[in-house]
């Protein structure tokens, strides 16, 4: 799990910079994405050594969403309406029923 947090992290980070690199024409921001999504990627590789890939990925990706969609309220002001709200919900009862009650885990 120490990897898979750590791929969330950097994926986060490098997502959340994004909107600073404004189209890959600011130089920090950019590298800091390209960077971010590399290491992501290769924890994300460590990872699958004990979680498998379909499940490292709906953690990896769903909380991904949620912490991106909370930085963006409040880092960037956006706004998420109620069935936005729903959706994330849905989302994160995905991933705590895949860890609490799935047999699919492998950890």
């Amino acid at each position: 799990m120490l990897y898979l947090s750590a791929a969330i992290t950097v994926e986060i980070i490098a997502t959340s910079l994004l909107k600073s690199s404004e189209g890959f024409t600011r130089l920090w921001p950019s590298l800091i994405v390209i960077i971010g999504y590399g290491c992501a990627f290769f924890f994300l590789s460590l990872t699958l050594r004990t979680i498998p890939v379909g499940v490292a990925y709906a953690i990896w990706s769903g909380a991904g969403i949620v912490l991106v969609t909370l930085i963006a309220w409040l880092v960037f002001g956006q706004r998420i309406d109620l069935p936005g709200l729903a959706g994330i919900g849905m989302i994160v009862a995905g991933v705590i029923i895949l860890n609490l009650f799935s047999k699919t885990g492998g950890y």
